[in-house]
């Protein structure tokens, strides 16, 4: 499996607050943008693997709501955050 329990510790502890804090947004977003990463690199092998594109438009759309949320709370860990993953804005 490409995502386990160490590497996630891993994330959370990277951009979260806390390697057990699961449930800061920046946490959040960093384990979507690896999730996200992983995906398209499988799509660009798998070209007709239409479940895992769907998968991956969801992924997505719930870090972008969750981007929004964070830049109605709080700019500054917005902007913090787009620059350590290198995200669009």
């Amino acid at each position: 499996m490409y995502l386990t329990k160490e590497k996630k510790q891993e994330i959370f502890a990277q951009y979260g607050k806390s390697a057990t804090d699961t449930g800061s947004t920046e946490g959040q977003i960093a384990l979507f943008t690896f999730r996200i990463n992983h995906l398209t690199e499988h799509l660009k092998k798998n070209i007709h693997d239409f479940n895992t594109e769907r998968s991956l438009v969801k992924l997505v759309g719930q870090r972008r709501s969750l981007l929004s949320y964070l830049k109605e709370q709080d700019i500054e860990r917005y902007r913090t955050i787009i620059e350590q993953l290198n995200l669009r804005k």
